[in-house]
């Protein structure tokens, strides 16, 4: 489609010259011939790239076609068809010099303009511009509307996720600080992990974002109310990913996102997984974000850690990414992504279709996941005291050990 569009865009730039060059000596009709001309020649969609080219409307193009079409007789019937100098229906901007600022005014930032017009709380269409315009005074067509639009340079666009609210002075050099901690435990061949919880999910016959091959006219029928069953509830896969080895492993939760449920989704990876694959492991490097059961802030969530890290005898280092930069994570672009994109337009009808959705993902990388079902219970508003949290073997790294970068050594 690309290479089609660029042809287009060569031929429409191939008429503007050649009709640049001739129109000072073409009078009306003879100027409707000749793009007639070259829009029979170019075969379909000619005529909009004749008008594109010439600036001549699409009806003008076409009529100089049928004109063609009626043979010669036509061409030498005398100047039928040219119109006196100065003839024909003016522009509407000569009519109404004004209606330009107007549109411009209604469509314009709430900074400019009438901020208390009930058309900036409305959806702008073309027809409701018009109708706004004739309100004013202006008569215009929707179709007009749309033409002024574009010649200022408007469009219909959508809303880009590109704000990410205030930013911490130190957010590059903790992104360089984890780059760096992540380098030295692959060259040491140490385990690094990224981790995270996924969004909860419905089970049971509830839409599901995304298409899936079906018969045609025969979707699978699913729920019109997306309500939480009673009995399946939703589920909150919380997961582990391996940088190093773009290995995968989820644990499919049905209870609460705590501390606890995160730092048994890493145990079970562990032995799952992690134990088989560092056999010489001494230490564990965790990338997570700042906030959810794994927030930096959490007490919970370090003494957990040093339970696990007592389990495993391993020194787990941890480092958080910055606030509001979560998509930055590794597991974020490079596991859950594709889990999304592999059950797109299935509904989560049970939990062994989940696990079995989750783990059936793959990627021409080479990613590979496991998942499992959990079904423990995680309370929440587990108080740890000043006491608990002091028996916690946590070690504050130099740069921003406070909050962000601390190890958990065994005791």
């Amino acid at each position: 489609m690309y290479a089609v569009r660029m042809i287009e865009i060569g031929v429409i730039e191939t008429l503007r010259r050649k009709f640049s060059r001739m129109k000072a000596e073409l009078d009306e009709r003879a100027c409707r011939c000749w793009a007639a001309v070259e829009a029979l020649e170019l075969g379909h969609g000619g005529i909009k790239a004749v008008a594109e080219a010439t600036g001549l409307g699409e009806r003008t193009v076409r009529r100089g076609c049928a004109q063609l079409r009626q043979g010669a007789g036509y061409l030498e019937s005398g100047v039928r068809g040219i119109r006196r100098p100065g003839g024909g229906r003016k522009a509407l901007t000569e009519h109404d010099p004004n209606v330009v600022a107007a549109l411009e005014a209604l469509v314009a930032p709430t900074t400019r303009g009438d901020p208390m017009s009930p058309l900036r709380w409305t959806c702008k269409s073309t027809r409701k511009l018009a109708q706004a315009l004739a309100d004013q005074g202006h008569q215009i067509s929707h179709t007009k509307v749309a033409q002024l639009l574009e010649e200022l340079n408007y469009s219909l666009q959508s809303t880009r996720k590109n704000l990410e609210g205030a930013s911490h002075p130190d957010r590059d050099a903790q992104f360089r600080y984890i780059n760096r901690c992540v380098k030295t435990f692959q060259r040491a061949v140490q385990p690094v992990i990224s981790v995270d919880a996924k969004k909860k999910e419905l089970v049971g016959p509830f839409s599901n974002a995304g298409g899936e091959y079906q018969v045609k006219g025969q979707p699978e029928q699913v729920r019109t109310h997306d309500f939480a069953d009673k009995e399946l509830g939703k589920v909150c896969p919380y997961g582990v990913y391996d940088i190093t080895g773009n290995r995968g492993w989820v644990n499919v939760g049905v209870d609460h996102d705590t501390a606890q449920f995160a730092v048994e989704s890493i145990r079970r990876w562990w032995i799952q997984m992690g134990k088989a694959c560092y056999p010489n492991a001494r230490a564990l490097l965790i990338t997570a974000d700042g906030g959810g059961s794994n927030s930096s802030r959490s007490r919970l969530w370090k003494v957990e850690l040093q339970k696990l890290a007592d389990e495993m005898r391993l020194a787990i280092y941890v480092r958080h990414f910055p606030p509001g930069t979560s998509k930055w994570n590794k597991i974020e672009h490079r596991m859950f992504c594709h889990i999304t994109q592999n059950w797109r337009g299935r509904p989560l009808i049970d939990h062994e279709v989940i696990v079995n959705l989750i783990g059936n993902t793959t990627t021409r990388a080479g990613l590979t996941i496991q998942a499992t079902l959990d079904q423990n219970t995680y309370p929440t508003g587990i108080v740890v005291t000043d006491c608990d949290l002091g028996a916690v073997n946590l070690t504050r790294a130099k740069f921003h050990g406070k909050d962000w970068n601390y190890a958990i050594n065994p005791t």
